[in-house]
């Protein structure tokens, strides 16, 4: 608990910069719709926007997030972590000033360039923050809490747009995304980062005289790979760390399908409950207020429970299982309300993310913690950028007027199959390693 305690300011951090991301959301599709194609419930210019703005953004997430948890691991978390917090506050704040057409293209242009900073890197550095104060066996807890602290910032903003008109929650929203960046420069204590300058520092080659605080945990840290000199990676450093082994492989992997699936259903979700069920702001508040409370309820209470129990292995299969029924109940929804019960299924699904990002950080050392979490996430931006650009047209054409059959939710039924994928391949993982471990205990006994 004290390894967790010392979390405290990164906890605050981590929920302002989630609250003033996620206040804005449940007003944006109107705010999109009114600008683009004023008057209407249906709009294919006003999807393709969407999607091209996630495509974009995905591609250079893909580039710069691996990029920064590198240098997080050389020159500290804090240094890097004002990166993401500082651009973040820009469309906000031109969205607070006007939602007129023209100040809606400017927000979009703004928003493209800080989601390549913001979508993937501020995650991966709190997690790599974490990893340097908190040992192995405590680290999927740890986890778990930081995303319940994320979901409750979530939870908060949207609560808070609920309730505001259109202008103030812009207005707000960019308000405390500056207190965010006022407040990690001011109370985050520094973590992570190359203290000593040379090989002689790297605690991979040296005990860990000069690590960063994730030594003072009491439990030691087990790198699995083989040694490096701290500094910037190649491409193909970076490749080969995630093919170092068949736990971050496969972690790779299902990271993929399962945001392939994720970010299908985010392209496709409020546009087709928009033209559906009539959804506005007040129902996408709605909803998302269950999504966001169903998560932090699991991440804050469940997995903290189960974790020690069950071990990540066994929460990531059942995490990918509640998220498979959550998209496909989407998919399939007859009447206004399954939504909204679909939606409680993130309960188990809020399980995925945080026993995919346990499992990187137990197979790398202390000083990779940044660029095995920031090429993780680099994969999820990579199906951030495919996710639009297979789902948006799909979405599109079966939304429209020349659908070629009457089912709206076929697109978000397809990203459902992506997520299929994801758990089959855990199950499949589960019993390769089950049957690696009987084989290693029977040749143990005939030794």
């Amino acid at each position: 608990m004290k390894d967790l305690a010392g979390l405290r300011h990164l906890f605050v951090a981590s929920f302002l910069f989630y609250f003033s991301s996620f206040m804005v959301i449940p007003a944006i599709t109107d705010v999109t719709m009114d600008a683009v194609c004023p008057g209407r419930d249906e709009c294919s210019v006003a999807i393709y926007l969407s999607g091209f703005q996630n495509a974009v953004t995905g591609m250079g997430a893909l580039v710069v997030t691996p990029v920064v948890g590198n240098l997080s691991d050389r020159y500290g978390r804090k240094a890097l972590m004002t990166l993401p917090v500082t651009v973040a506050i820009a469309p906000l704040f031109i969205l607070a000033c006007g939602r007129s057409e023209a100040y809606f293209y400017a927000y979009y242009v703004a928003k493209i360039v800080a989601g390549i900073f913001c979508d993937g890197a501020m995650h991966c550095l709190c997690l790599a923050y974490v990893a340097d104060h908190v040992g192995p066996k405590r680290r999927a807890t740890a986890f778990g809490l930081l995303s319940g602290v994320s979901a409750a910032g979530f939870v908060s903003g949207t609560l808070t747009a609920r309730f505001l008109p259109t202008a103030s929650t812009f207005q707000v929203a960019a308000a405390v995304a500056v207190a965010t960046a006022l407040y990690l420069r001011a109370f985050l204590p520094e973590a992570g980062g190359v203290s000593c300058g040379d090989e002689a520092c790297d605690p991979l080659l040296q005990g860990s005289s000069c690590s960063s605080s994730a030594s003072s945990s009491d439990e030691e840290l087990s790198p699995k790979l083989p040694p490096r000199k701290a500094g910037l990676r190649s491409i193909s450093e970076m490749g080969a760390l995630l093919t170092g082994s068949l736990a971050l492989s496969g972690a790779a992997t299902i990271t993929f399908f399962y945001s392939l699936g994720e970010h299908g259903l985010q392209a496709a979700l409020l546009y087709y409950l928009k033209a559906q069920f009539g959804y506005s702001k007040d129902e996408f508040a709605n909803l998302l207020l269950i999504v966001g409370a169903a998560g932090m309820l699991s991440q804050l209470t469940v997995m903290p429970i189960l974790a020690p129990i069950l071990g990540e292995e066994i929460l990531l299969i059942i995490g990918l299982l509640g998220g498979c029924t959550h998209v496909f109940l989407y998919g399939i929804a007859w009447s206004y309300w399954v939504p909204y019960f679909a939606a409680a299924f993130v309960i188990l699904s809020a399980f995925v993310h945080p026993s995919i990002r346990t499992n990187v950080s137990k197979n790398v050392g202390s000083n990779e913690q940044g660029i095995a979490q920031g090429c993780i996430s680099g994969i999820s931006s990579f199906a951030s950028i495919l996710g639009p650009l297979i789902f948006t047209p799909l979405t599109a054409w079966f939304l429209s007027e020349t659908e070629p059959f009457n089912f709206k939710g076929f697109s978000i039924l397809c990203a459902g199959f992506c997520t299929l994928i994801a758990f089959i391949i855990s199950l499949r993982m589960r019993g390769a390693q089950s049957s690696a471990c009987k084989k290693s205990t029977a040749q143990q006994e005939q030794a």
